[in-house]
């Protein structure tokens, strides 16, 4: 039953971040906690295995698409090795609490940002839709 539940997460996450652009980490972290019982840190740790191949399939049809910005994305990635290097080895230091909360509060900043930006939107953020 397990495994069915990986591949289910798995495409719906897939599905959602490509759709919406998120950083699989904003699903698969909660759905890993809540569905599979994982740890915060395990969830974390797992995601960050499954955001490799999600993010190559979504760079490859994102590029065809004329999307990507290679050097400003080739840029964050390789910056960012130091600081997922550093964010490891807090996270393994502080309490499983803190991760989740700290975590949640990401979520509901992330949240808060959306939503303002698409209430800001000339028609809610259907503007930009039709443009594309």
């Amino acid at each position: 039953m397990t495994e069915i539940l990986v591949i289910i997460l798995g495409f719906c996450g897939g599905m959602i971040g490509g759709l919406l652009g998120v950083g699989g980490g904003i699903i698969f972290v909660p759905a890993l906690v809540i569905f599979l019982g994982d740890s915060q840190l395990e969830a974390e740790s797992t995601s960050l295995l499954a955001i490799v191949p999600v993010a190559i399939a979504g760079v490859i049809r994102q590029r065809g698409y004329g999307n990507v910005r290679m050097r400003e994305g080739i840029t964050i990635g390789l910056l960012a090795i130091p600081g997922v290097a550093l964010g490891v080895v807090v996270a393994n230091a502080v309490p499983q609490r803190a991760l989740e909360i700290g975590f949640a509060c990401l979520l509901l900043v992330v949240a808060a940002q959306l939503v303002a930006r698409a209430l800001r939107a000339p028609g809610g953020g259907e503007a930009e839709a039709t443009d594309a």
